[in-house]
């Protein structure tokens, strides 16, 4: 028998466009597979020779998923090139800017991406293992998960203008309060998000809890992980220092985010674009961690709201207290966040200071440019903005590390470990192969992040005739 080649092409339920190549032994077994990320990243090179506030709004357009985050992130880093500190209120609607985009990142992920295999199955036809077989089989649930959704875009577009690539983040703070009308409105619908939130949790739970053989070895493995916490080893989101663990629970590292080069470097590999942060002490490959919802609860210590506290708990008896290593956990992760969010959000808006309009600090004239580094946790992961300009605010050099990257070595093991104990050549199905990518969407990826989708898109439109021969076909 000769070897052969399975490709998965292109991965589907993310954002952005992957493919996996699984290459299979003599005998049909699985030897060796690849993650390929094949889009090419340009934007740190083509966006040299701008000012450097106008990095907020440009930067978003990397992705319409998580565009908040990149907002953010580049706010941050203007800060720190202007020199300036926000004041206390600014700060408080960024964050709560953030927490829209959590709201509806991570229900969407749950609800479209996750739940068609969760809940209708991993070998369920394709035709209906999608959103569109979730309605169908749950009605009820879509319309929630839609809701939810809806109300988290509302929060940014309130704040921004728009719920897609706001304009409200800028240098020194945000260019307009929270109206009293606008708070008003996002807190009289919180009861509703949080009895959705719980709805969803449930059903992880529940998924999780009767697949418990199943949620421990699916694509689980050891690593290092890494996430924003507080003074006190409290989750955050928008601010904080940077704190790594190992394997076994332990502390590796913790460090504040403009000292993130000391601490992080990066990797090729030939058969990806995309390239591999590592802990620069640990060295490649013993340095690769993971981010993200797992990451962010295997190296906090606590949660500071009280409901999502209380499964915090929960998450951390999985493994006895030290880090839990199934990838398929991360959707357990990342819905304990989405309770984290909506609690955080009623914290936020119930802070006197929110509703101030002392919201912007402005650069003084004998403060020249310099650099500055903005990082936030990103729905999918840590992510670093980092901004070097020259005296006249024109950038001269710009780096980022998206959360997606970041992931990068994880998500090439994961499918690599899922094709192996499930992917049989001889023998081959469709639920094998789907096994194999939804390995890859419990990290819920956004390749458009982390390449910027500058390269070949998976679209193509065939014009079938009544007789059903291919009349024409057109493909970008």
């Amino acid at each position: 028998m000769e070897t052969r080649k399975i490709t998965i092409e292109p991965i589907t339920r993310i954002e952005g466009h992957g493919r996996i190549t699984i290459h299979l032994n003599e005998e049909g077994k699985v030897d060796h597979s690849f993650f390929h990320v094949d889009e090419f990243r340009g934007l740190e090179k083509f966006t040299e020779g701008r000012p450097y506030f106008e990095m907020p709004q440009i930067t978003q357009r990397i992705c319409g998923i998580c565009p908040v985050s990149h907002h953010l992130a580049a706010a941050k880093a203007c800060d720190g090139v202007a020199r300036v500190e926000p004041p206390r209120p600014a700060k408080l609607l960024r964050e709560l800017l953030h927490m829209g985009q959590y709201v509806q990142s991570h229900g969407m992920h749950f609800f479209h991406l996750a739940a068609p295999d969760l809940v209708l199955g991993f070998d369920a036809d394709p035709a209906i293992r999608n959103v569109f077989g979730i309605i169908g089989a749950n009605p009820e649930l879509a319309l929630k998960a839609v809701n939810l959704r809806r109300w988290g875009q509302q929060i940014i577009q309130r704040l921004g203008g728009k719920r897609v690539h706001p304009n409200f983040a800028v240098p020194g703070g945000v260019n307009a309060p929270l109206s009293p009308k606008d708070r008003d409105e996002i807190l009289a619908e919180f009861d509703t998000m949080v009895g959705i939130a719980k709805v969803a949790v449930s059903i992880g739970k529940d998924w999780l809890g009767s697949n418990k053989e199943l949620a421990s070895m699916f694509a689980s493995f050891p690593s290092n992980y890494m996430g924003l916490v507080d003074m006190e080893g409290g989750l955050q989101l928008y601010d904080g220092e940077i704190r790594v663990k190992d394997a076994e629970g332990d502390f590796v590292a913790q460090f504040k985010t403009d000292h993130y080069l000391s601490y992080i470097a990066e990797h090729v590999e030939s058969w990806s674009f995309l390239k591999y942060p590592y802990l620069r002490k640990l060295g490649w490959p013993d340095g690769t961690y993971r981010v993200g919802p797992l990451g962010r609860l295997n190296v906090a210590d606590k949660i500071g709201t009280p409901l999502a506290n209380d499964e915090f708990k929960l998450f951390k008896q999985i493994n006895g207290g030290k880090p839990v290593e199934g990838s398929l956990y991360y959707h357990y992760a990342r819905l304990i966040e989405l309770v984290y969010a909506l609690e955080r959000v009623a914290q936020l808006l119930d802070d006197p200071d929110i509703m101030s309009n002392d919201i912007r600090t402005y650069p003084t004239h004998t403060q020249l440019p310099s650099q500055g580094v903005g990082v936030v946790e990103a729905p999918r992961g840590t992510l670093f903005h980092d901004y070097g300009t020259d005296e006249n605010g024109q950038l001269t050099r710009v780096n980022l590390i998206v959360a997606t990257g970041n992931n990068n070595w994880a998500m090439h093991t994961a499918s690599g470990l899922v094709a192996k104990a499930f992917v049989d050549g001889t023998k081959l199905t469709e639920g094998m192969l789907n096994r194999v990518e939804a390995a890859i969407r419990c990290y819920d990826p956004c390749l458009s992040c982390a390449t910027h989708a500058i390269g070949k898109m998976p679209l193509e439109v065939t014009l079938i005739g009544a007789d059903g021969t291919v009349l024409d076909r057109i493909s970008r």
